[in-house]
């Protein structure tokens, strides 16, 4: 008889560990939604367990386990999957999760086409010939995945759907985080129901949604009214809503209406580049003028924070296309003339003896005056929006500020330099969110902890560090999919989440839809989940959610912070089990940082954290509140059946009744 290679996973100290084989594909695949974990139904990767096994492995299937076989093996014809004589060359994937996506293998490979089982639900097939390619059978509890060829290397090189289809047999993730941050664009979504939206986005995980304020930089009345009921269904979801700035481009109306103050490219053109339309900040009305626009924008709306994105001069392309290349206004000319000796403007004149081609040093001069004046500008707009915040002290304030640690090249090529900003945080309360720039998109996922190995050496408040995954079609010759999804998506979000407190997503709209029920399991972060004497035990760095129905006991006390099907916990190892009673009052959600919960006779205690208000969703109206041994007022904001608490930004100790 030949030797069984099984593959069974476990989750062990943080780490998917595969025994026998070595860590795999199938690793990479299941770790990213945290499958094999003791807290979920187990996995079994079986790629070489004989026939005579079949009928051991269809008794635990059905009792509530999963096999994933592949192709033609002896398990696989035994249980009923069965390759024919007939070959097909598979190139193009149709797939049922996404039918109109296009699914292309960067290497054709010639597979036997099969015969399934009649119980059989393929879910991805060969695009012209229909030989199938990926299908489930659903057998007691459990389920069978089958797949006509290995997954590629990484995991994700031939079957983006591979976990959508194991969810299909009812597999489901063991863990779920709700941290996300994703950024929003009105324009993409300006006739939708915003309540069923803000509903969406807290189920997949998202804690802030950053609304493109330029939309709103100018007051109407119909688009206020709009931005006013977005806020507020997110407020009733316990979602935060930031004002998503763009600096230096301001709002169409101010580039229609001030042509005096646009920027210029190095061919003294309108600086109007992609979708954005460059303002000239040097200029002192220009820039007074944005000013005044940018704290009427923030004090208008209730936003609960700001982020400060993408303010740096393009272009990806550097001084090598002058027709891209910023800044070369008047103010700026002026001003590097002034320090450098010579019109910056001569390094793109083609018959002057200091264009870049013969001038290397006068090169070099201007792109750093290029990256300090970046600099500058961004200390300078986060101290005005730091004014705005001494009148307004629950609002919360990220930068977005291009990667130059990875891909080094983007100091000169748009002047971003993070060396310069990030000791900002010795003395100014910010998040810095790292942004992957386009040039590594094609790069696979482990890139996230190698950016996040660069930025420790040069801040001491790494947790203040967030990354910005750009979820969008790639530029760069990639496959399966021209834009991150299923598998490889998952990976993306698991790795960032392991190497950075934050992660943000650009943007809302272009997550596709099969990845949304998955988003939550693939951010949540847990580093130890073992069963001990009856008791599950979870450590997790940032809090998790797991599968819950009914009442638990956390650590041994009664546990308050859960629904009927999630289970919050804390940062920290904590133990879990079932509990006789459930607590007279439940937080339901809670978007801050939780560092503890007590139940009480009649309510709740809760310790947190949160660089933003906190929003707490519990399922009675609360009728007295202390922040801090102190009675208070907090608003209180009703959501169908339940409450959402508005809490203060800050370390807090909160107590509040539910009954009278």
């Amino acid at each position: 008889m030949r030797r069984a290679v099984l593959t069974t996973l476990l989750l062990a100290g943080g780490a998917l560990a595969v025994e026998p084989p070595a860590p795999g594909p199938w690793a990479r695949i299941l770790s990213s939604v945290g499958a094999g974990s003791p807290a979920g139904a187990p996995i079994h990767v079986l790629t070489g367990a004989p026939a005579s096994q079949a009928g051991e492995w269809l008794q635990r299937i059905e009792k509530g386990e999963f096999a994933i076989v592949e192709g033609g093996s002896d398990l696989a014809q035994a249980l009923g999957f069965r390759a024919t004589q007939k070959r097909v060359t598979v190139r193009s994937v149709v797939d049922t999760h996404n039918p109109k996506l296009s699914i292309v293998w960067e290497k054709p490979l010639e597979l036997a086409v099969f015969e399934l089982p009649p119980s059989a639900r393929v879910s991805a097939r060969e695009r012209w010939e229909g030989a199938p390619l990926v299908a489930g059978v659903r057998r007691g509890a459990g389920g069978v995945l089958w797949v006509a060829a290995p997954p590629g290397e990484q995991g994700h090189e031939r079957f983006p759907y591979l976990l959508q289809a194991l969810c299909d047999l009812g597999w489901q993730p063991p863990f779920r985080s709700a941290r996300l941050w994703a950024f929003f664009d009105a324009s993409y979504r300006s006739r939708v129901d915003l309540d069923y939206f803000a509903r969406r986005w807290r189920q997949a995980g998202i804690a802030a949604l950053h609304v493109a304020a330029w939309h709103f930089h100018e007051s109407n009345p119909e688009r206020d009214d709009y931005l006013r009921r977005l806020i507020e269904a997110c407020h009733r979801q316990a979602i935060l809503v930031y004002a998503w700035i763009e600096l230096p481009h301001v709002s169409e109306r101010f580039w229609s209406d001030h042509p005096e103050w646009r920027e210029k490219t190095a061919l003294l053109q309108d600086a109007h580049l992609d979708w954005r339309k460059l303002m000239n900040l040097q200029n002192a009305d220009s820039a007074r003028a944005v000013a005044a626009g940018l704290r009427d924008l923030i004090e208008r709306f209730d936003w609960d924070g700001v982020n400060l994105a993408e303010l740096y001069f393009e272009s990806l392309e550097g001084h090598g296309n002058a027709a891209r290349f910023t800044p070369m206004n008047d103010d700026v000319r002026r001003e590097f003339t002034a320090k450098g000796g010579f019109d910056p403007l001569d390094l793109f004149t083609d018959r002057s003896p200091r264009h870049h081609s013969r001038n290397p040093e006068g090169l070099r001069a201007f792109l750093d005056y290029r990256a300090e004046l970046a600099a500058r500008m961004q200390g300078d707009y986060l101290t005005q929006i730091e004014a705005v915040r001494r009148r307004r002290p629950y609002l919360d304030l990220a930068l977005t500020h291009v990667d130059d640690r990875f891909d080094t090249r983007m100091r000169d090529l748009i002047g971003a330099d993070a060396a310069r900003l990030l000791p900002l945080l010795e003395h100014q309360d910010f998040t810095f969110l790292i942004e992957d720039p386009a040039t590594i998109w094609h790069l696979g996922p482990e890139r996230y902890p190698q950016i996040g190995a660069r930025y420790q050496p040069i801040t001491r408040r790494a947790e203040k560090l967030a990354i910005d995954i750009n979820i969008v079609e790639r530029y760069q010759d990639v496959y399966p999919t021209k834009q991150q999804t299923g598998t490889e998506f998952f990976r993306l979000v698991n790795l960032a989440a392991r190497a950075f407190p934050r992660v943000a997503l650009y943007f809302e709209n272009s997550i596709l839809a099969p990845d949304l029920p998955l988003l939550p399991a693939a951010a949540a972060v847990v580093t130890r989940a073992e069963r001990v004497g009856g008791k599950l035990v979870v450590d997790s760095p940032w809090g998790v959610g797991l599968p819950w129905n009914g009442a638990a006991l956390v650590n041994g006390r009664p546990w308050p912070a859960l629904d009927w099907t999630t289970l919050w916990l804390p940062p920290g190892a904590h133990s879990i089990e079932p509990a006789p009673a459930a607590p007279r009052m439940r937080l339901l959600d809670f978007n801050g940082e939780l560092k503890s919960a007590v139940a009480l006779a009649g309510g709740i205690e809760i310790a947190y954290r949160s660089s933003a208000r906190a929003l707490a969703l519990v399922d009675r109206k609360p009728v007295r509140i202390e922040i801090d041994g102190e009675p208070a007022s907090p608003a209180v904001i009703e959501s169908g059946a339940n409450w959402v608490v508005v809490l203060p930004r800050g370390q807090h100790l909160v107590k509040w009744d539910g009954l009278q």
